[in-house]
Order: structure tokens, then sequence, then C-alpha cells
């Protein structure tokens, strides 16, 4: 683990904060400080322009652009790729002291201060600009609303310490925005601008997808002022010419709501304008500060003793909520949520096993929503199976419309993972919400599919003695082609088993829709039968000897790389070693073998589980972000505390303190996600996966104490760890039946004590 920390944002317990603006971080700002609420978000670039280093880039969830991928024309292999296009710069403003423009790469800059604040959701930025004619302060304010989803604001405020003549402010709607740096993919077919409203459309070259954006602008001026609508090119702005004298103040709002195809509300027209004559900046975040409080109540993880990871731990929750909340059915969490273009904005297979425990702990809804837009792309999945011959679904590696859009084909065509992903996810789903209605509305035929594509994807060896998946790629993505990898059998057999168990009970408790389904799909009952011989004969390679899962049939025989003598100069490996060199060893990219052994951790013994993390553990190279927190996680239960924190210490300020050194192309999203399972399923040893919820709490060395929460069925289940006791309480006095250090106890409204163990 030679990664190592690159601190610059102050440590506070509920903000972000920088003090005094370096251009070397930059980049890294513009990520951290990105607003977002999973409909749209944008970067913390500054919207009066700058000549720096900077990725300008404002984001819609469902915006996508298309373009043909460097691929042979092979069947199978991606021929088209899909990617999240960098959208409309709403936040657009130019600033003149007479003939001077405001650019922090070149302006004369004093007592720059930026802060996030996690309890309201509002970014602010301040600075003084000394001109050669005199001082003005500004004060630049922005907001994304989490209650009404177009919409967004933003508040300038210039107050003049000595600075007395002309100030010309263009503010308004920007489509000169690239993508990738250098493309320019909007056709910009409406726009106009009067004297206090803008509004302008957008549509992309090749998808055709329409973002249409409307905005008001009001203010405090002094009497002396003028405005000048601007509408040319790709801009729909006005300028405005005020007159300041020594200690006044200028205060300009503007309210935005901005109109995508998945747009819940479309207030178009003369229903816009009025809406936003309606709101207003202060409202706005009132509003916000509300919908936060409500988050914090459920969802806060509280540290003592550690400000670095109490900071870090609320950024990554407060960052989860901006990416998403179940606002919009059928959207997913791209691998940098709303903050970069890094993978293109694709979901991969981890927003089912690292993202949905979060909302399933924490907003019921959200999870549902999630896992819908698996169903809502189904018949996507379906085409994919057909272009690798298979039958039923093959979910993609990597997706943004349902579409594969991973033009490499060692990971889109051998990885199975995403499909049994999406299967494990409505297994954990419904054990953890007891809700059967999605299951029986659209789970199952999701699950009948992912099914008959793992039937006709996989085969029987030789004598036909076992059955796996051959050719493949597992988790660990540093073995490309291999055979009987554990991971993909593992999951394949628990997809078959799992989805004839919902057929079994559904045709007790809920035979019509059992029946519309099977109709739906022509489900024939022979192919039960083939799932459960398949699922019996399944071969999950194991050394019955030393009780260690074998990653892949030959994976023991494989040369050894001892991963501590690499030098850390030849790390990211990808850029450093050529391809071919990184398949020829036992080294791991990421947890494989160790990965099953969390999902299903109720299934093994901690004997079983302790030999295998000491087989694998040293021969992961953690060249993935998602690495370390499972790694971590196991670690804790396998009573190395030490070792444990160890694999942590970097999870929660994987971005603030920018360990991997690319924060700047956008957030770790899933990492983020894990960092919550660190401590939570981690430190406090919460588990989901056995007969009913179990804790077994363990601290840190390092902390005093820390408290979670957990949403629970209609319960809000929480939690304090000291270094001698346990804590346990219901929020509302209901009533929860789990396992604590393996006792079944009751847990309800009065708190209930448990010795540390």
């Amino acid at each position: 683990m030679a990664k190592v920390a690159d601190s610059y944002f102050k440590v506070d317990p509920w903000k972000v904060v920088e003090e005094g603006f370096d251009p070397e971080y930059g980049l890294t700002a513009e990520s951290v400080f990105s607003l977002g609420n999973e409909y749209m978000g944008v970067r913390g670039y500054f919207e009066e322009g700058y000549s720096g280093s900077r990725l300008l880039g404002s984001y819609f969830n469902g915006v996508y652009e298309r373009q043909k991928a460097d691929a042979p024309g092979y069947k199978g292999i991606v021929q088209e790729t899909e990617f999240m296009v960098n959208s409309l710069d709403w936040l657009h403003v130019r600033i003149r002291a007479r003939e001077e423009e405001l650019n922090l790469a070149t302006s004369k800059v004093s007592d720059f201060y930026r802060e996030l604040d996690l309890q309201s959701g509002c970014l602010t930025r301040s600075f003084a600009w000394e001109t050669k004619q005199g001082t003005l302060k500004l004060c630049f304010e922005r907001l994304i609303s989490m209650v009404h989803s177009e919409e967004a604001a933003q508040r300038i405020t210039v107050s003049s310490e000595d600075y007395q003549g002309e100030l010309k402010i263009c503010i308004g709607l920007d489509f000169d925005t690239v993508h990738g740096g250098d493309k320019k993919l909007w056709d910009i077919p409406e726009r106009k601008a009067e004297a206090n409203k803008c509004y302008i459309k957008g549509r992309t070259k090749v998808t055709g997808m329409e973002v249409e954006s409307f905005c008001h602008i009001s203010g405090s001026f002094t009497e002396k002022w003028s405005a000048t609508p601007v509408s040319e090119d790709d801009k729909a702005a006005v300028e405005y010419s005020i007159q300041i004298a020594k200690g006044e103040k200028v205060i300009l709002e503007k309210k935005v709501i901005n109109i995508t195809p998945l747009a819940k509300n479309s207030q178009t027209g003369s229903a816009a304008w009025s809406r936003l004559e309606q709101m207003s900046f202060d409202g706005m975040l009132a509003e916000s500060k509300s919908w936060w409080a409500d988050v914090w109540n459920k969802s806060d993880i509280e540290i003592l003793g550690d400000e670095e990871n109490q900071q870090g731990i609320r950024f990554c929750i407060s960052q989860m909520f901006q990416t998403y909340h179940g606002a919009i059915e059928g959207t997913n969490i791209g691998a940098k949520g709303l903050t970069g273009e890094a993978y293109n904005g694709n979901a991969f297979w981890d927003t089912e096993t690292y993202c949905l425990p979060f909302f399933l702990f924490h907003d019921k809804q959200a999870a549902r929503n999630l896992l819908y837009f698996r169903y809502a792309t189904l018949d996507e999945a379906r085409k994919r199976a057909q272009a690798l011959d298979c039958k039923g679904a093959f979910y993609p590696i990597a997706t943004i419309s349902g579409r594969e859009c991973c033009s490499l084909w060692q990971h889109a065509s051998l990885q199975l993972q995403a499909s049994t992903a999406v299967a494990y996810g409505i297994w954990c789903y419904e054990k953890i919400t007891a809700d059967t209605s999605f299951v029986e509305e659209y789970g199952l035929e999701m699950l009948i599919e992912i099914s008959r594509m793992l039937a006709t994807r996989g085969d029987y060896n030789a004598d036909h003695t076992r059955y796996g998946y051959y050719c493949v790629m597992g988790p660990d993505e540093f073995q490309m082609m291999v055979n009987q990898n554990c991971y993909t059998n593992y999951m394949g057999r628990f997809t078959f088993r799992y989805t004839l168990e919902v057929m079994e009970r559904m045709k007790k408790q809920a035979p019509e829709s059992l029946a519309k389904v099977k109709a739906k799909v022509g489900f024939d009952e022979k192919e039960g039968h083939d799932w459960q011989e398949k699922a019996d004969a399944m071969y999950i390679p194991y050394d019955e000897e030393r009780q260690i899962f074998e990653q892949h049939e030959g994976y023991f025989e494989l040369p050894h790389v001892d991963v501590d003598a690499i030098p850390v100069e030849e790390f990211p490996l990808y850029n450093h070693w050529s391809y071919d060199r990184i398949y020829r060893n036992d080294m791991i990219k990421q947890p494989d073998v160790l990965m099953f052994l969390l999902l299903f951790n109720s299934s093994f013994s901690q004997d079983i589980i302790r030999k295998n993390y000491e087989f694998y553990e040293p021969r992961c190279i953690h060249e993935s972000s998602l690495s370390p927190s499972v790694h971590s996680i196991l670690a804790q239960q396998l009573n190395r505390p030490e070792e444990a924190f160890d694999f942590f210490r970097f999870a929660t300020r994987m971005d603030l303190d920018n360990y991997n050194r690319n924060s700047g192309e956008g957030l770790h999203t899933t990492s983020i996600a894990a960092a919550w399972m660190n401590i939570v399923y981690g430190f406090g040893g919460l588990r989901s996966d056995g007969e009913m919820l179990s804790m077994a709490p363990g601290i840190p060395k390092q902390w005093d104490g820390y408290k979670f929460r957990v949403v629970y069925g209609e319960e809000v289940l929480c939690v304090e760890v000291d270094r001698k006791s346990v804590r346990l309480h219901t929020q509302k006095g209901g009533e929860i039946s789990m396992k604590i250090y393996g006792q079944i106890c009751k847990i309800a409204g009065e708190t209930m004590e448990f010795a540390m163990k």
C-alpha cells in the first residue's frame, strides 16, 4: 500500500475548505467541489472564466452521445460506444472592471476562500480582486436543488472597497463547452435573451438528445445601470453595465430550470417562466438545508477522535446522495458520478455490489429505482446476449443507456459479473427490504433471462461430470481467458438456485404473477430442470486439504510475483508494463475469491475466510480503488485491527487527499460507497446475507468511538461504539430482531448495551 496523501483542503467536520488558491490543485478542487442531485451535476469550475488548466464540466444523467469505436468488425465486438456528454454551462458569467476582465489565472487576487457546506449543499467562494482602479470583493454562491431536480441557482455579490466606475457583468447560459478537451458536440436550434431572462436549447449531434434551459436574473443595483441582451453563437445571456461607487454592493441572482429527456417535471414555456419568478436563492437554500438535515438524521456517521476521517466519511455520504437518491426511475450511477468524464459516465457491475448496499440501508426507493434501470434496459441485454451467441440477457460491463459501451472485447465479452451482480442485487433488495413486489413485477423476468444466458454461456467438461465457464475474466482483471473462474462459477450457481427458488415461492404465493412472467418470456419447464442440473454440477475449484478456493483452473500453478518488490515508479502497471506481461503471473488486480467470501460472508466459516485471506491478500496489488475496502472488512472480521485500519486509512479521503493522483478526472464514486461499507460492514461488523441482520462491532485504536445509523425496514437503527461497549436503539421506538456478537436480540427504542468483544 504505497499510496500517500496529498493533503490540501482544511479539515472541518461539516465542510470542505480551501484557503488560498493553488493552480496545481485546480482540477482536484473542481472535482471535490462538484455539486449534483442525480439529475444534473456540475464541477467546481470558476464560472467567471479561467485561462488556466480546468475542466468546465456540466453533465445531465442520461444525456449521452455516441461515436464509432476503433474496433474490428467481428461479431460480438462493440462497434459503437456511448458517453455522458459535457453539456450546458448554466453558471456562465464574465466580469469586467473598466477594461480589466476577471481571470484568476492572470488577475491579482487575495483572501481566496472556498467552502462546500455539507449541511446545506451550498458552494461558496470569495476573494478580493485588486484591479488597477481599486479593490472589489466578490462572493460566488451556487446551489443545485435536492427537492426539485431541474432547478438550480447562482448568486454573485460584488462589493466595492475603493473601486469606482463601470462594472460589466455578462450572465446567462452557454453551450460553448467541449468534451474530452476538444470536441464540440452540440447544435443550437434555439436561443433568445431579454433584459432579465434567457432561454437556450441544445441538441446532441448524433443521438439528437435535447437540453432546454430557462434562466431568470434579478438583482440589487445602483440607479445607474443598463441591460443588453446577448444572443449569439452558443450563448444566451444578458450584459449588465453598472456604475458602482466606493462602498456600494451589487447582487445578481440567477435561477435556472434545465429540462432533459429525463425531466420528471417538464415545466417549459410560460410554466417555466412562472416558476422561475417564484424561486429565490434564499428559498432554495432553506429547502436544501431541510433536505440535508433529514439525510444526516438518518445517515450520519460520527467518528470521535479522528477529525480527518470524520470529514472524509461525511464528504463520502454527501457525495453518494448527490450522485443518486432515487429521484429519477431508471437511471444508474456512473463510475465518476456527475463529476468528470473519465470512464465516459458509464456504470459498471460495482453499482450492485458496492453502491446498492448503501442505498438499501438508507433509502429503499432509491435502491429499487437503481435496480429498475436494469429492467428498463433488459431488451438491450437480450440483444447483447444474441451478439455473443447466448440466449437470455447478457448485461454490459460498462453502460450508460443499456448498450455495451466497452470496446475492449476481453472485458465486454468475457466478464459475466455484471449479469450475476444484477441477480445478487435483486436478492439483496428482497432480503433487506422484504419487498417481494419488485421481484414479482420485474426481478423474476431478469433472473430468468440471466439464467438463460448462464445456461448457454457455460458448458460441461469433456466427461460431462462438471459444469462451468470457459474463456472468461473474473473480477481480477489481471487474468484473461481463464477457465472455471471460481467467482464466476459461484455466482452462476447462486443465480440458478435463486431463480428457481423465486419461481417455487411464487408458485405458492403469487401464482398469477408467475404465470404472467412465464408466458411473457416463453418459459419452458425443461429450462428449470436444466438449470438445476447445471447448478448441482457447477465446479467450484477448491483445495480440500488447504481449504483454499482456486481463483481459476490452473491458478495455483502460475509463476509467483512478489508485489511488494515492484518499484513504486512502475505504478500504475497499465501505464508501465506491457499488456501481456500483466497476465503472465499470479498477481491480482482486485479481490476475486475474497469478493464472494464477502458477498456471501455468512456461508463460510471463520477458518476458511482466514486461510483464503492469508493466501490471496499478499498477491493483490490493489490497482483498483475498490480493492482495499474488501480487504479491510475481512481483516477486521479476522481480528487484524492494524491491518484493517491500514487498508482503511485512505478510504474516506481517497479524493480529498488525491491518493491515486487522479481525482482531477472526477470523484471515485463507487470507492466512496466502499468507504461507507468499510466503516459499517468493517468496523461495525454489519452483515445482511445471513438468516437475519447481524453485527459484531470493533473499534480501531486510533478512535475514541464512533456512531452510525442505518435504515432497516421502517426503522432507523442507531449504533454507538466506544472502547468498552456497544449501544443500540431504534430511533422511532420500533423493534428490530438481530444478532449481536452471535446473540439474538430485539432492539427497540430503549438503549441496549453490550460489552465490546
